[in-house]
């Protein structure tokens, strides 16, 4: 039904026309500013020179079309950890199971392709939609982090959470690689 690629020079356009949606934005925890489809350009080729320590993907239908964005950023291969950002672009996409779909076809790559330990994530202390499929997967709460993002002319907390490799396999034994 869905799938998981690697980001492709195609989903630029598409990623443009969401990140220009404020109220997508007013979900995520980047600021909504005007961004240019060079811009976006330019962003695509700094991540293929630094694919050492990022993974994007693409959330795709059966179709092949990009519906969603997930990365694995800042991978420290001495801690064996990573920070898990996603975003779904479309409303009409949310709620469907998209995204627990992909972060958990992500989390299984890191813990059983690359070896990883702990990932973790941030999340706007109102987005109680995503705590909730977060918490549902396996991720636990850490902590707050006071007044940390900035938006539409208020500071916001964000909430840590993170999960470890045997809390994610031992919850969805069902989505783990049969090895």
């Amino acid at each position: 039904m869905y799938k998981l690629r690697e980001l492709e020079k195609k989903d630029i356009k598409e990623i443009n026309s969401w990140r220009q949606s404020g109220e997508l934005i007013e979900f995520l925890e980047a600021p909504y500013r005007y961004i240019n489809i060079d811009v976006e350009d330019e962003w695509y080729e700094n991540y293929l020179r630094n694919r050492n320590n990022t993974i994007r993907c693409a959330i795709t239908t059966e179709e092949d079309k990009a519906i969603g964005l997930i990365t694995l950023a800042d991978i420290n291969n001495i801690s064996r950890s990573a920070e898990l950002h996603i975003m779904i672009g479309k409303e009409e996409n949310c709620g469907k199971g998209i995204g627990s779909f992909a972060i958990k076809e992500m989390l299984n790559h890191a813990f059983l392709d690359l070896n990883l330990h702990r990932v973790e994530l941030q999340v706007l202390e109102y987005n109680d939609r995503a705590k909730k499929a977060y918490q549902k997967i396996g991720f636990k709460y850490e902590g707050t982090r006071r007044e940390a993002c900035f938006k539409k002319g208020k500071y916001i907390n964000l909430e840590i959470m993170s999960i470890l490799k045997d809390e994610f396999l031992s919850c969805n034994v069902d989505s783990s690689i049969n090895l």
